[in-house]
């Protein structure tokens, strides 16, 4: 069981995440929709309702420290049956976007996933698989992991050798972007 410790508040957290997500996290109520419909919930150490009342209290250092925002889908399931229309994945992805500036990383091979993703969508403009897995592989050192199945995936086409660019410079314009947000991330005190 978490015990949440009152102790360690800290007010201005609560302001900064409804300013950077553009949500009334004190709008919620706690009717747990958001936990319930959660697919998973089950690896979480807090649930979703628990993140959204840590944010509520000021509770800074257990919200951005827990393993539940990295490990959360982004399946807006929450934000879907939100009463309220809190937009909750949304704030979670805002507390992993704080916590990874704080260098927080409560899950490690999941932001090495995510890493590598966003590598090779810089470096394509869209996602190109097997560069994902390569990346990924060598991050986490897990250099063995579901190798296994590729021959399977190859040979459904499921996993292309080459990958798919963006079509007329349009891998070009998304690396801007993406640099763009780097830039203006690290001005405002973090990187991505």
């Amino acid at each position: 069981m978490n015990v949440i410790n009152l102790s360690r508040k800290d007010p201005s957290f609560t302001r900064e995440v409804e300013a950077l997500s553009g949500q009334q996290v004190s709008a919620c109520y706690q009717c747990g929709n958001c936990t319930a419909g959660c697919p998973a919930g089950f690896v979480y150490d807090l649930q979703a309702s628990q993140i959204m009342r840590g944010v509520q209290l000021g509770l800074k250092e257990q919200v951005l420290d827990s393993k539940a925002i990295w490990m959360c889908l982004s399946c807006s399931t929450c934000t879907l049956r939100c009463p309220n229309n809190i937009d909750v994945a949304g704030v979670m992805e805002t507390l992993r976007h704080m916590a990874r500036r704080e260098g927080r990383i409560g899950v490690k091979t999941v932001n090495k996933f995510w890493t590598s993703f966003l590598d090779t969508v810089r470096l394509f403009g869209r996602s190109y698989e097997i560069g994902v897995m390569a990346l990924y592989m060598m991050r986490s050192l897990r250099i063995f992991t579901d190798l296994d199945l590729a021959p399977g995936a190859i040979i459904k086409e499921k996993l292309g050798f080459k990958p798919h660019v963006a079509p007329r410079g349009g891998a070009e314009a998304v690396g801007r972007i993406m640099k763009r947000y780097q830039e203006r991330a690290a001005r405002e005190g973090g990187k991505q």
